[in-house]
């Protein structure tokens, strides 16, 4: 059966912040993602984790300045010290709380391509050894261009392609069941293909980036197949509740959880 994670960046907001680790709890989450723990300091955030006694397994490297439509840094040219400083962050954050996964944002290409994947190889063959060093992670999400648009990376053979190049077996591929059936769709065969290189799998319906039971994918299904192929990991709730979060649990009352 698979171990879902609840992202309380995205769910819970019903609560502050500090209220969505125990709110998780107490729906049947034993782990969350939280994308962007940066407002508050380390020590804050492992006391409200702590506390509810929840896993943290998934944080993201800042965007930058989403303003200026940045969606991260590590494949812009010229800003490679800004990324090394955002990364030393992510990984302050990480080890200080327990997670051992980094989704490393490459960011929107706006010159050469070419210039960018070389920028964004050479900053996580850099980054890499570091993490590596400390037991984490480092995830590569292909994300898609109708949300994203001129991301580095939108198609699942792209990002085999740059972590053939990083060549570090601790940079692995995100793979978000939303992002791939916007881009490409065949989801279990692309998973299956790629399968290898998974290091967490992300969902949410399509369209609207809510709960499965709202969008035109069989996700149980699709969790079935992770059970097929022997998926260990967690499998992260990466949606936005189109209610009341607990009111939107019924699809999770098979795995135990809302119920």
């Amino acid at each position: 059966m698979p171990r879902f994670a609840a992202n309380v960046s995205l769910m819970f907001t019903e609560h502050e912040p500090k209220g969505r680790f125990a709110a998780a709890k107490n729906a049947g989450f034993s782990a969350v993602e939280y994308l962007h723990p940066y407002a508050d300091p380390v020590a804050s955030v492992g006391a409200w984790l702590d506390a509810a006694e929840v896993e943290l397994i998934l944080i993201n490297t800042q965007v930058g300045d989403g303003a200026k439509g940045e969606r991260g840094l590590a494949a812009v040219p010229g800003r490679e010290a800004d990324f090394r400083r955002h990364f030393d962050h992510a990984l302050e954050y990480a080890t200080g709380l327990g997670a051992k996964m980094i989704h490393v944002m490459a960011g929107v290409v706006t010159g050469d391509r070419q210039a960018a994947v070389e920028t964004f190889v050479e900053n996580l063959a850099t980054a890499a050894p570091i993490a590596e060093a400390e037991g984490v992670s480092l995830l590569l999400e292909p994300l898609n261009t109708r949300d994203v648009p001129g991301y580095l990376h939108t198609y699942c053979h792209e990002t085999a392609e740059l972590i053939a190049a990083i060549d570090r077996k601790n940079v692995l591929m995100q793979y978000d069941f939303y992002h791939r059936q916007v881009m490409e769709g065949g989801l279990a065969a692309r998973l299956e293909e790629h399968f290898g290189i998974v290091g967490h799998v992300q969902f949410s319906s399509v369209p609207g980036r809510h709960e499965p039971q709202f969008g035109e994918v069989n996700l149980p299904y699709l969790f079935d197949v992770l059970d097929q192929l022997g998926y260990a990991g967690w499998v992260g709730c990466e949606y936005t509740p189109k209610g009341g979060t607990l009111d939107g649990l019924s699809w999770a009352s098979r795995y135990g959880i809302g119920s």
